[in-house]
């Protein structure tokens, strides 16, 4: 339909929660829920449309199975620590060493001289973690290449590493659907909920929206809080204000919002650009 020119929005399912309560008759279908889906797209004004997948799509299927490969990983280690511990009660590796290589390897030369059931499952265990890890900083490397060509505006900005802003970059999966920094802030979480009271108005915590998109701003407000300058400055005028340190840091998140939408726009017009330029 898209490429036949058709126009399609997303509707969020919670504009059709209370269709089938109105509805004259009882049950779920397919024709009952396509008149939801129709009645909630003419009712509601602004939502994102839909479009063809692009680069975007690619990188997040990357950093998805990295993420996968990175927790199976996880999983792989936590049972080689409790092997090692029933083969040697002594034998504890020091935390975070068991994804290096040399680290790995004198695992397994160790319980190469060992016998038993135990000793070869934990061997086994040894060599899926190394591979693991050789296939997870392999995919690591490619997303790095790919995010670089994407955004390389959004990672100019403190705390916005590779990874990070691969994972802004794919959950958006671009930012010219959303019709402003405010509409951004809403799908990723940042936008403050406004509470009212009879002597003042207050903003609470809110826990809508794209939750790994939030949790990738939130990443870059903690590593921005601990060395960036500017940052440390406005918290610390937050706090004068009489903010909280958890209101702060919120309102350092939708400040970042706005920053992060910015850079995203300024990436996809250099990358709408660069194909005229190339041709040129």
């Amino acid at each position: 339909m898209l490429a036949a020119g058709e126009q399609i929005v997303r509707v969020p399912p919670k504009m059709m929660a209370h269709a089938r309560d109105a509805a004259r008759t009882y049950g779920k279908s397919d024709p009952i829920d396509a008149v939801a889906v129709a009645r909630a797209a003419l009712r509601e004004p602004g939502l994102p449309a839909a479009r063809l997948e692009g680069p975007e799509r690619e990188l997040r299927l990357l950093v998805d199975h990295r993420e996968d490969l990175v927790a199976e990983r996880t999983r792989a280690i936590c049972r080689l620590r409790w092997h090692l511990h029933e083969l040697d009660p002594f034998w504890d590796p020091r935390p975070r060493s068991l994804t290096s290589a040399k680290a790995l390897a004198g695992i397994a030369g160790r319980l190469a001289g060992m016998e038993g059931m135990v000793a070869a499952i934990a061997a086994g265990i040894t060599a899926r973690i190394a591979a693991l890890t050789t296939q997870a900083s392999a995919l690591e490397r490619e997303i790095a290449v790919r995010v670089r060509k994407l955004a390389p505006v959004l990672l100019a900005l403190p705390g916005a590493a590779e990874l990070t802003a691969a994972k802004i970059v794919a959950e958006t999966a671009g930012v010219d659907r959303f019709r402003s920094k405010d509409a951004y802030a809403r799908h990723n979480g940042t936008a403050p909920l406004p509470v009212w009271s009879a002597s003042q108005t207050r903003h609470r915590l809110s826990r809508t929206g794209n939750r790994q998109l939030n949790c990738a701003i939130h990443r870059i407000a903690i590593t921005q809080k601990r060395c960036h300058p500017s940052a440390q400055a406005y918290l610390q005028r937050r706090a004068a204000a009489g903010d909280t340190p958890a209101e702060a840091l919120r309102a350092l998140k939708r400040r970042l919002s706005d920053i992060v939408y910015r850079m995203l726009l300024a990436d996809s017009a250099d990358t709408q650009a660069a194909p005229a330029g190339q041709a040129a």
